[in-house]
């Protein structure tokens, strides 16, 4: 059997993430979604669906992007990528049938010789023909559905992990409550730092590292190679080759991304490549108690959430002591700075000094990006310039009422 993971409509406009990169990548808990639905479905993806804006995206392990999906040898599932599939799962039929988590569809298993699902059917999640598999699990509704259910997700993840706990390995740390603490190889902690597992356990995977003075608490997973240089972090998924400081709060950072130095970041979201000025602070809780609303590019949402922060595409970068609102939304490539607050959404590759947007030429852009990722010794692909590239021009328009280009 193959797994093909699509888009429906609803992952469609998971933004600011969905520009650049398939749903299926984001991070929850200690896996990313693609992750999590191969060991739970124990089968091993094949193929992206439904995102053909995506067909570009080709960072290291990216799977191809198939559209249309032409008839094959072997029986293939087809999921959707918004699905966080629980084990166990029992063994799918050989004949036509409709995965189910509750009442919700969430994809079909297809016989060999047979034509995949049309793009209709993937984007409204339409029941197929034969009979019904039932899945345990969630589907997530938008990006601050996954935020919000984070901690819970990793708790659940560190539960399954074989290992024991390795609390007793630490010298001079300070280990309060019952909860699980397991150190990946290579993982290291500082004399000084306190491990708070009263409320989760705490993962650090491999080559993560955690500085003194700081205070962890769980739930929180810190990923292959990311390093928190102080401060009080806890609640969090860091994905790898991050660089966290300050205070980090129920927050999921996708990888690659530096916040180092001091600054809140709370009920965030980071793409990758994401880049915080010193003193960069986000609100995650409005004066009013109220639910927060986000603004996107085509709509406005009510979370019906009274804690949410902000949502920041790849490769977004902030000045020093930048500010930044409840619900806030910015654009893959965005720069803000300035001593005021930008907007509520803030377009792909906008300029941003406060509420004045640029355009960020593309060719100034490409540069800045080349070199930050050559300092952690990775190169832009191909690939992913024409994904970029593809954003940059679907989203002049957006654009195009603001004067001036920087």
């Amino acid at each position: 059997m193959k797994l093909t993971l699509f888009h429906d409509a609803e992952a469609l406009r998971w933004s600011p993430f969905i520009e650049t990169r398939p749903v299926g990548e984001l991070l929850f808990g200690t896996l990313t979604l693609r992750a999590r639905a191969e060991r739970s479905l124990r089968l091993e993806a094949s193929a992206y669906a439904g995102a053909p804006h995506l067909k570009d995206f080709d960072e290291p392990g990216a799977l191809p992007h198939l559209d249309p999906i032409a008839a094959t040898d072997s029986t293939r599932i087809f999921l959707c990528v918004r699905a966080a599939i629980d084990p166990p799962v029992t063994p799918f039929p050989d004949r036509p049938a409709t995965l189910l988590i509750g009442t919700q569809v969430v994809g079909w298993v297809v016989p060999a010789g047979e034509h995949g699902p049309s793009p209709d059917t993937m984007r409204d999640l339409v029941a197929g023909t034969g009979e019904t598999v039932d899945l345990q699990g969630e589907l997530l509704g938008r990006p601050w559905d996954l935020m919000t259910r984070n901690p819970a997700r990793i708790a659940t993840d560190v539960g399954e992990d074989p290992s024991g706990n390795d609390a007793f390995q630490l010298s001079g740390v300070h280990v309060l409550g019952k909860h699980r603490v397991v150190l990946g190889e290579g993982a290291t902690v500082e004399p000084g730092v306190i491990l708070d597992v009263r409320a989760g356990p705490v993962y650090l995977d491999r080559d993560a590292r955690v500085q003194g003075p700081a205070r962890i608490t769980g739930p929180i997973y810190l990923s292959t190679g990311s390093t928190i240089l102080g401060g009080a972090v806890g609640g969090s998924s860091i994905g790898p080759g991050c660089k966290v400081r300050g205070e980090v709060a129920a927050s999921v950072i996708l990888g690659y991304c530096n916040k180092a130095h001091d600054g809140h970041l709370g009920h965030a979201m980071l793409g990758r490549w994401v880049n915080l000025g010193a003193g960069t602070t986000n609100s995650n809780l409005k004066n009013t108690y109220s639910a927060v609303r986000i603004r996107m590019p085509t709509e406005e949402v009510d979370t019906g959430m009274v804690k949410v922060g902000c949502f920041l595409g790849d490769h977004v970068k902030t000045g020093i002591g930048t500010s930044i609102n409840t619900g806030t939304v910015v654009g893959v490539g965005s720069n803000l700075f300035g001593g005021r607050m930008p907007p509520a959404y803030v377009p792909p590759f906008s300029w941003a000094e406060s509420e004045a947007l640029a355009e960020y030429q593309f060719d100034r852009f490409l540069a800045t990006t080349q070199a930050v990722m050559r300092r952690r010794d990775v190169e832009l692909s191909r690939g992913m310039r024409r994904v970029l590239s593809r954003v940059f021009e679907q989203s002049r328009s957006e654009r195009s009422n603001r004067k001036g280009r920087s």
